[in-house]
């Protein structure tokens, strides 16, 4: 069941032809899930009927299509080899299940644990789909290797752990025939989705760095489909990631999504200065919400730790095995204080560094000999290599040193236990600790301390076998590294800098020694958060999160643009549209009143450009413009009028507005005047220190001096420090000028102070109120910016009918897809100079039109 272009991904990673998801012909709506090619199978028994059927699907209940790395399925041969499959009761995405509520069907999709012969994966993806409602996704094992070994563990899992691959020990050189792996990995899983989904119905949650790419290849074919995605581990600081080769390709993938959660608001918060450092984008903050605009689509953001299933663990708690263990651990540990460690045996986990505090608690305290044991429960490693066995061999170095130097009869200090572990066992292990260790040096969420929260609460058969009063509060101690996700949550445990052995060490006295009293209060604090944001209380708030991020959906419109891993989805008003060149020339040439309002600085320059000046074909279409008596052409900008002046001689009838309006001349014969009545500039004298404080503080920033304005301009600056400073240099401003008739604003990327009332609205309503009272009511009007300053100019032209003639065009257009007020749109500079270019040459066309026909008049004039 491997798919049939898993490994032809070639082009997509280069940037080339992305792949066509079989568009070359028609796709045949599968009832509710497909499992094998030629093999459908109903999930319901009513829904029989619906085989085949192109209509959409008429289920009204809503499903949730879960993605996942691994499958929530136990899988094993009885002893005939036949397959035996089992849910799998400690999977995180088979508990979610809880928090979505009876009435959301969940369908699974991912990679079994045990390999399958390609012979058995029909029958076993059929049996997987019959019994448990999941869609096995198989990988030939040289691929998966490639994928899960080498590009997730390898490349992502150490650099999102902040291990930069600074010599082969340390996960070598990119690979870029693993990142290929990883990319086909991730088309067989969108196949996968792709056989199942209703789009306009379903929803898909894509879990952790392994899909991270996912995205793309479901938004490319189904531009409206409702996707989230939840990144469990880490998310390192832009310093880090920006190290990565195909950085761009993994932000653009996850931005496909609809909503992105992490467990802490550091993770999102380094994400989302990835996203403006390396792709210029910026993020808001509404009403509690955090969003990314991103060509029209607004990806949010959520931040929310995951929980526990608090059920099972209960259910585990009342088991006769855990009373018995719990019993036989309370007699084998007698008189004596156990800490607690439960880790992975890998190099983030920090064991060693735990060892060596717990040595040195030994050495300064000989109290506590005979007395105090380290139990470490160390788990199997997920990953393999060679730095996973310095780990074993150090950690094993470490305890052996350990126990010989402090060991005494009846009295081991170190019990590492590193053999597989019954859940039960564990969970015996949590009741009876006194203190639980988490010196992990970088963690995603790790989940252990609210397991010993829960379980160090206990219940009745456990207070009878530990010799608790029911009625009495119980009691628990945390020793948390500052590096793991759960940290930020649970504020009554002691965080501790792992690297700092002393202070570990300091902070495992200190549980120890806490008052009783204090141990309850905190206890009691925590009990009472984890058991109320438990798993269900993480999936049913994302559920809800991801549906409200998605409920504009059906009201955009929607369509793909870019190649490759750099696609994306424009998603626009409905009234929003690309301005059609062909249209507006049509409407031009009809029209006889024409008020044409340009911006210069977004649209007359050239991207990328550092001159500002104009160029020989921007002023020749200008001129052009100016010379059809039926214009009245107005360029705005911000610049100052000296140099607008110097710019523009050569275009004696355009109309000129400086200072963003504050200035104007409607042209080269008339004098410049201003809107706006301004005589007191003192105000200059207050905001230029201010700003000249912040431009010493800040590299890359500059004050510009304008006649009528002050700008401070941070586009060379640091982008988080300046846009930061520019927040606090705001606030500072509106302070200091509170009692001043000026305005501060920011925009993009500067923060100008300019007097009230002064906007390039005013130049707007100038032109035209001069041209009403010439009589010369505008049959066309074109307005074009490409900022924020030039909404201003779209509201006037949208809202000035009575300044209009009956029935006149207006076209309002932005430079760029995005939210604004102007109801068209051109990609760039380059199509508005080709646009005004068309317009240019139906102007001389009529020009030479013109004393044609008047000869030809004449002609019949003297025939007659």
């Amino acid at each position: 069941m491997v798919s049939r272009s898993y490994s032809n991904l070639l082009e997509l990673a280069s940037g080339g032809c992305s792949p066509t998801f079989g568009l070359g012909r028609e796709r045949k709506r599968l009832p509710r899930v497909a499992t094998v090619a030629g093999v459908l199978s109903e999930l319901d028994d009513d829904s029989c009927n619906s085989t085949g059927s192109d209509a959409p699907s008429s289920v009204s209940q809503d499903r949730m299509i879960i993605v996942g790395n691994q499958l929530p399925i136990r899988a094993n041969r009885d002893e005939n080899g036949d397959w035996e499959f089992s849910m799998d009761e400690d999977s995180l995405l088979l508990q979610l299940k809880d928090g979505l509520g009876e009435d959301v069907e969940v369908i699974y999709i991912g990679c079994l644990r045990e390999e399958v012969d390609p012979r058995e994966q029909d029958d076993v993806a059929q049996t997987l789909l019959d019994r448990f409602k999941c869609v096995p996704t198989f990988l030939p094992p040289e691929l998966f290797s490639k994928f899960y070994h080498g590009f997730c563990k390898q490349h992502l899992w150490p650099l999102f752990h902040y291990m930069l691959p600074l010599s082969p020990d340390l996960g070598g050189r990119f690979d870029r025939s693993l990142w290929q792996a990883y990319l086909s990995v991730n088309k067989i899983f969108a196949d996968k989705v792709m056989e199942v989904i209703s789009p306009d119905d379903d929803f898909v949650w894509v879990h952790d760095y392994h899909l991270m790419v996912l995205p793309t290849f479901l938004r490319k074919r189904f531009n409206r489909v409702k996707l989230g995605f939840f990144l469990h581990s880490p998310f390192p600081s832009s310093e880090i990631y920006r190290t990565l080769p195909v950085r761009d390709e993994l932000l653009r993938a996850l931005l496909n999504s609809d909503l992105i959660g992490f467990h802490t608001f550091d993770y999102a918060r380094h994400f989302l200065s990835c996203c403006s450092r390396m792709l210029g984008l910026s993020y808001q903050s509404k009403r509690g919400y955090i969003g990314l605009e991103y060509y029209g689509r607004t990806v949010s953001i959520k931040i929310l730790p995951v929980g526990i299933h608090i059920g099972q663990l209960q259910n585990v708690l009342n088991l006769p095995e855990t009373v018995s263990k719990v019993a036989e651990l309370q007699d084998r540990f007698k008189g004596q204080t156990v800490l607690l460690g439960v880790d992975d045996m890998d190099i983030f986990k920090g064991i060693s560094l735990k060892l060596l505090a717990f040595e040195q608690l030994l050495r300064q305290h000989p109290e506590r000999w005979g007395k105090a044991v380290l139990v470490q429960i160390a788990n199997p490693a997920r990953g393999r290599g060679k730095d996973v066995q310095e780990v074993v061999a150090e950690t094993t170095a470490t305890v052996d040193r350990i126990n010989t130097t402090f060991r005494r009869p009846g009295y081991e200090p170190v019990v590492l236990i590193n053999t597989p572990l019954q859940f039960y066992e564990r969970i015996a292990y949590y009741a009876i600790a006194e203190c639980c260790l988490v010196t992990a040096v970088r963690d995603g969420m790790n989940l252990i301390p609210y397991e010993y929260i829960i379980c160090r609460q206990g219940n009745e058969k456990l207070d009878d076998v530990l010799g608790l009063n029911p009625s009495t509060a119980k009691k628990s101690m945390l020793v948390l590294s500052e590096f793991i996700g759960c940290s930020p949550s649970l504020s009554g445990a002691i965080r501790v800098n792992p690297w700092n052995i002393e202070a570990v060490t300091e902070a495992m006295d200190s549980a120890l020694v806490i008052p009783e009293a204090e141990k309850q209060l905190r206890h009691e604090k925590h009990y009472r958060y984890v058991s109320t944001h438990d798993v269900a209380y993480w999936a049913r708030s994302f559920l809800q999160d991801l549906g409200r991020a998605c409920r504009d959906h059906s009201m955009r419109r929607c369509w793909g643009i870019g190649f490759g891993l750099g696609f994306r989805v424009i998603a626009l008003d409905p009234d929003f549209r690309k301005l059609s060149v062909d249209h507006i020339v049509s409407v031009y040439k009809r029209t006889g009143h024409r008020a044409i309002l340009l911006d210069y600085d977004g649209i007359m320059t050239l991207p990328g450009s550092i001159s500002m000046n104009p160029t020989s074909e921007a002023l020749g279409i200008l001129n052009n413009l100016c010379k059809d008596p039926k214009n009245v052409v107005f360029l705005v900008s911000g610049k100052d009028r000296k140099t607008l002046t110097e710019w523009f001689s050569p275009c004696e009838k355009l109309g000129l507005a400086a200072e963003h309006g504050f200035y104007l001349r409607p042209n080269q014969n008339a004098d410049w005047e201003t809107c706006v009545a301004v005589t007191d500039f003192d105000w200059k004298q207050i905001a230029e220190p201010v700003m000249q404080l912040y431009t010493e503080t800040t590299d890359g920033s500059t004050i510009e001096t304008k006649e009528s304005a002050l700008v401070w301009n941070y586009l060379y600056a640091d982008p988080d420090f300046g846009s930061c400073q520019a927040k606090e240099l705001l606030d500072h401003l509106e302070s200091v000028l509170a009692n001043e008739p000026v305005s501060v604003k920011s925009g993009q990327h500067i923060v100008e102070v300019k007097p009230q009332g002064v906007n390039k609205g005013i130049v707007a309503e100038y032109l035209l109120q001069t041209m009403k009272e010439k009589g010369m009511l505008p049959d066309f009007v074109l307005c074009i910016g490409d900022d924020r300053s030039d909404e201003d100019m779209f509201e006037v032209i949208m809202n000035a009918k009575a300044s209009l003639s009956p029935g006149a065009e207006v076209f309002g257009c932005t430079v760029g897809q995005k939210p604004s007020k102007a109801r068209y749109y051109l990609e760039d500079t380059h199509e508005i100079l080709r646009m005004l270019q068309g317009l240019t040459h139906a102007s001389e066309h009529a020009t030479r039109a013109a004393p044609q026909t008047t000869a030809r008049r004449v002609v019949i004039a003297e025939s007659k």
